[in-house]
């Protein structure tokens, strides 16, 4: 059974940092695979965030280019998310996500709709 975990939400004020984590189990890693991050916030519909493929291509939404970092440890079965220069309308819960297979070529914005496995998210508050 395939589990994703996120860790590393919290509270901070704007312009800080937070990294963000996620650990995956019981998935059979090969090279043709795609991660994402996603976010939710209150009223509003889940959007993707940044996307990284098993070859290390990377994506990202126009809104968090430049201060926004995916990356992967493969040895530890785990995503990151670097968040720098953090805005209130960063505020979300942030959620993790596995597709087996490439996905990438479906754009940021479509991302979710192709991913087979979720975790049920971390909250991230940033205060003006």
């Amino acid at each position: 059974q395939v589990q994703l975990v996120e860790s590393g939400g919290g509270s901070v004020q704007a312009g800080g940092s937070l990294k963000l984590s996620c650990v995956v189990s019981g998935f059979t890693w090969n090279s043709d695979y795609v991660m994402g991050w996603f976010r939710q916030a209150p009223g509003k519909e889940r959007e993707g965030v940044a996307g990284i493929n098993g070859d290390g291509t990377t994506t990202y939404a126009e809104s968090v280019k430049g201060r926004f970092t995916v990356s992967k440890d493969n040895a530890k079965n785990a995503l990151y998310l670097q968040m720098d220069s953090l805005k209130p309308e960063d505020t979300a819960t942030y959620y993790c996500a596995l597709r087996e297979g490439l996905g990438l070529w479906v754009g940021i914005e479509k991302l979710a709709t192709i991913m087979d496995y979720w975790g049920k998210g971390t909250l991230v508050t940033i205060s003006s």
